[in-house]
């Protein structure tokens, strides 16, 4: 990638199965569902489930009809094409993002503020401090709920995390938050309440 769109306010992304073109193929486009081998996952993806083409400036040139649609709507919204960029996974590293390494196991976490991702979307004045975000997977019927105030201090390191299958998992510093099973993998909601 020649260049890259930090720039964009907001960036949208899939997993690495459903943003590729398989080579054209129906069939090979199966072999994303397969279970973990003894043939390694970056040669299977290099080959196999290659990342879409991309512009010079590293947007995706084509992308899953769902996410195409977030996009059209956030352009019919008020936010211009420079603001949105649409990804390949693969790519993510070139925005800006944050990391930590956990006491539990000592394996880095890195990814997004949650912060940054409320404040792109909310801005500053739709968030008080007693404001609860709740963060949820219904895949994993878990939730966890935090307070703007808890969110908002960067020293809680409270974050998304891509997981190596392409998915976010909510990860924290924050003390009663700060160990593998109280995090949320597959986060798929998130709701804000403010009293």
């Amino acid at each position: 990638m020649a260049n890259n769109t930090t720039g964009a306010k907001i960036v949208l992304t899939a997993s690495a199965t459903e943003m590729s073109e398989f080579g054209n193929s129906q069939f090979v486009a199966f072999v994303g569902g397969f279970a973990s081998g003894p043939v390694p996952k970056w040669l299977i993806r290099k080959y196999l489930y290659p990342p879409v083409e991309r512009t010079p400036e590293g947007r995706a040139k084509v992308a899953p009809y769902g996410l195409r649609k977030v996009e059209a709507i956030l352009l019919k919204n008020g936010f211009s094409a420079q603001d949105v960029a649409v990804v390949h996974p693969a790519d993510l590293d070139k925005f800006h993002s944050v990391s930590f390494v956990d006491a539990e196991e000592g394996k880095t976490q890195d990814g997004w503020l949650l912060r940054d991702v409320l404040l792109l979307y909310l801005g500053e004045d739709n968030l008080q401090n007693k404001s609860e975000i709740t963060v949820s997977s219904s895949s994993r019927e878990k939730a966890k709920t935090l307070t703007w105030s808890e969110v908002e201090n960067q020293e809680n390191m409270v974050m998304f995390d891509l997981s190596g299958r392409g998915t976010l998992k909510l990860v924290s510093k924050l003390p009663g938050f700060d160990i593998r099973d109280s995090w949320v993998q597959d986060v798929d909601k998130i709701e804000i309440t403010t009293p």
